[in-house]
């Protein structure tokens, strides 16, 4: 008995430099047969010589799309369009997945009733370097997710990244195309979203998949003020699917107004007492124990986690030896502010070297029930 085909889409823009790696891992999979498609999403670096490349040498077992740019969504529909797979991986170009991620997948996808399998992603540096972090750090949930998705609405569980996850046909068949406008980002999201309403969710517990941290990752370059109009487009686009389901939307959307929502507001509060001190292009250090969630408080400013390790938070620091050690660290780099959160203003009675440090030799420019923001532009020696 033939055993079924799983299709793996890559979607690229500009990411040459890692698209190779994401290529060879589709190509290294464990389960067979498996078809390898190329979405190419308008690059305007070296990709489409990559995947040429990579098409001389694999002939029809690697499928190109070459397509004008048109975000996320558009790429998903694309790739799907152009594949043939009952179980569908939909891997970003920057990630690798791991030998065994499709045959695992496969096997749960083929029990009754299971759409979607996900799974946790190894985070590595730029240069492939383990940096010993799961991408989520919490459990996955599994089952019938479907009454927790209308209790606590997007909130409802905590989901792996795009290519943490692997889905049946016949679930994407119902959802694809997505509007490619309202999904130029977050494409995925929608179909975490969605999946436990159409059946059962399953979650493989090994990390089968490797999450590249590299700078350049695309929800930490949103502001929250983006995240929050992207958040009301994307009730808009989900109550219509469940609306077509016969779903009453009312107690849902209530539900969908809950601590996420409220938490981009109070973001997007925090950065507009910001933008009067930080100038764009302007580089802070921001300490807040990542406990503000991924994104950026201000348009063209780069938030440096507190304490960081190749752009990623790691931690508090062990001592305020190290503290100082590390903040001139990104001093020098340039950073042009440090702020302090409220979720980290125990520091001032915990890292008192570090902390008088600070007072000593800079200017606070704000001092409030939400902030502390020392300018590093000026010492107080100076004047």
């Amino acid at each position: 008995m033939n055993k079924p085909l799983a299709s793996i889409i890559i979607t690229n823009y500009n990411y040459e430099h890692f698209l190779p790696e994401a290529i060879e891992s589709a190509f290294n999979q464990s389960y067979q047969p498996t078809e390898v498609i190329v979405v190419d999403d308008g690059s305007t670096d070296h990709s489409l010589q990559i995947i040429a490349d990579y098409r001389k040498y694999y002939g029809e077992q690697i499928i190109p799309v070459v397509k004008e740019n048109g975000g996320q969504g558009s790429a998903f529909n694309a790739g799907f369009a152009a594949s043939q797979g009952d179980t569908v991986c939909f891997l970003d170009a920057d990630d690798i997945l791991c030998p065994s991620a499709i045959e695992r997948a496969v096997e749960l996808l083929h029990q009754p009733n299971v759409v979607q399998v996900h799974w946790p992603l190894w985070a590595i540096n730029a240069n492939g370097e383990p940096l010993g972090k799961l991408i989520p750090n919490a459990p996955l949930l599994e089952g019938d997710l479907r009454d927790v998705v209308l209790e606590k609405g997007l909130e409802g569980y905590i989901s792996a990244p795009t290519s943490g996850n692997a889905w049946s046909r016949r679930f994407l068949e119902q959802i694809l195309p997505l509007p490619e406008s309202d999904y130029r980002f977050y494409a995925d999201s929608c179909l975490t979203f969605l999946a436990p309403f159409f059946g059962c969710v399953k979650c493989i517990s090994e990390y089968q998949s490797l999450y590249r941290i590299h700078g350049n990752n695309g929800t930490n370059k949103w502001t929250y003020n983006h995240q929050l109009e992207q958040h009301h487009d994307h009730m808009t686009v989900l109550g219509k699917y469940l609306q077509e389901q016969g779903i009453e939307m009312e107690p849902v959307f209530a539900a969908w107004k809950g601590k996420k929502y409220q938490h981009l507001q109070h973001m997007v509060e925090l950065g507009q007492e910001l933008e009067y001190f930080i100038s764009p292009t302007q580089t802070y250090i921001l300490v807040d124990m990542a406990e503000w969630g991924p994104g950026q408080l201000l348009d063209d400013r780069q938030a440096i986690p507190f304490l960081e390790k190749d752009g990623l938070y790691w931690g508090a620091p062990a001592d305020d030896a190290t503290a100082i050690q590390e903040f001139d660290r990104l001093h020098k780099q340039g950073a042009r502010f440090i702020v302090f959160g409220y979720p980290a203003f125990w520091w001032f009675d915990y890292y008192i070297e570090f902390c008088r440090y600070l007072h000593t030799m800079f200017h606070c420019v704000l001092n409030n029930e939400h902030l502390i923001v020392f300018d590093l532009q000026s010492d107080v020696c100076s004047g």
